[in-house]
């Protein structure tokens, strides 16, 4: 028994390089000075280099495993929420310190969203996908420090069910540059969640404004979150927390665009489209991020099949799914210039329609993101 819990806990290991944003940003921000730069240098030098060099991992799990073999997987999401609140708000104590200039103090929120992002959004995506409460509640508490609870909403019950189409906001557009798509999609999102849970109330007879709301569980989260930090920094404390929020989300939504590009589904005709399956989502192989990210780039797998855990999710071949020529953290890079994200990403929409839906031959419709598409 020892030795399969050892041999589980080092298959688990990799996984937990997301930890290690927690020590490196907390001595950065005690340090402070040209230390800070370090962190930037972890993230968007040496992060990119890694998962550049490091090549791609097809090791698959059965995904038959069961939840007793994976103790050490759901740990890590277990522990994360409590270590993401720790490192936000001992950050903002840490600036309380009057030697910290406006740039430094910049740098420093900017470095927490990173985290925030990268470690925060994706091990929160992971929770909200369980049917345990308290793996559920973990999810709306890390969602909580970042003011983006209605994401459980729209992830859940709205992307899942329309991504690939025009209905899905969080799906980007064929030739949608970033920047468009975060004026479309992140007030889209919002309004699609607000709506949804107003249509099940409603579905039980109850009003808008019913305790049964998930909206309410959502507000109290981000006011306390912000409340806290208010009391720790004052207005300046409650403007760094809003600061590294707001660059989780930024980076949320590059991964929702990353994830989609140019994907759609074909459309049956009476508003209704083809099941989900593995080839309506962007796939990526690439170890280093994979790690980081605890798979969330087997995306192909995931929302083909999306209780399973990140450890079980498959990595697929390019006759499964289409595939990313690099992992999120340089696609994510690439996408903020719209001219080399087409130039790079245009042809392999293109491919990828000429492979699944030779059928299709005017694609007018779809490029416009416009409803009904042609079947």
């Amino acid at each position: 028994m020892s030795k399969i819990i050892s041999r589980n806990f080092v298959k688990a290991l990799p996984f937990y390089l997301v930890f290690f944003n927690i020590p490196l940003i907390a001595i950065v921000a005690y340090l402070g000075g040209w230390w800070i730069s370090l962190a930037f240098i972890y993230f968007i030098i040496l992060l990119n280099i890694a998962d550049l060099t490091a090549g791609l991992n097809p090791e698959n799990l059965d995904p038959l495993t069961p939840d007793t073999q994976l103790f050490w997987y759901s740990l890590l999401t277990k522990i994360w929420p409590f270590a993401q609140i720790f490192l936000i708000y001992f950050v903002i104590i840490c600036l309380k310190d009057p030697s910290y200039d406006i740039y430094a103090r910049t740098a420093l929120m900017v470095v927490v969203g990173y985290s925030s992002g990268i470690g925060g959004f994706v091990i929160a995506h992971e929770l909200i996908h369980r049917s345990n409460r308290i793996e559920r509640f973990l999810g709306d508490l890390l969602l909580g420090t970042v003011l983006y609870g209605h994401f459980r909403t729209e992830h859940i019950l709205v992307h899942h069910r329309y991504v690939a189409t025009p209905k899905d906001a969080v799906t980007a557009r064929y030739n949608e540059s970033i920047y468009r798509f975060f004026l479309r999609a992140i007030p889209q999102s919002f309004i699609s969640a607000f709506k949804t849970e107003a249509a099940l109330l409603k579905r039980i007879k109850k009003p808008i404004w019913s305790l049964k709301n998930p909206f309410y569980l959502y507000a109290t989260l981000a006011f306390l979150f912000l409340f806290i930090a208010f009391l720790i920094g004052g207005t300046h404390g409650l403007m760094q927390f809003v600061l590294q929020a707001v660059i989780a989300i930024i980076l949320l939504e590059t991964t929702n665009y990353i994830e989609h590009y140019g994907i759609c589904r074909k459309y049956l005709g009476d508003g209704k489209y083809e099941h989900v399956q593995p080839r309506h989502s962007w796939n990526a192989n690439h170890k280093v991020t994979n790690y980081l990210m605890i798979n969330l780039q087997r995306h192909s797998d995931h929302h083909y099949k999306p209780n399973r855990r990140f450890p079980l999710l498959q990595a697929l071949e390019e006759t499964e799914a289409p595939q990313l020529p690099h992992g999120y953290l340089f696609m994510a890079t690439l996408a903020l210039s719209p001219y080399h994200w087409r130039k790079v990403m245009n042809a392999r929409v293109r491919r990828w329609r000429s492979m699944y839906y030779p059928e299709i031959t005017d694609w007018t419709a779809y490029n416009k993101g416009t409803n009904p598409w042609p079947k």
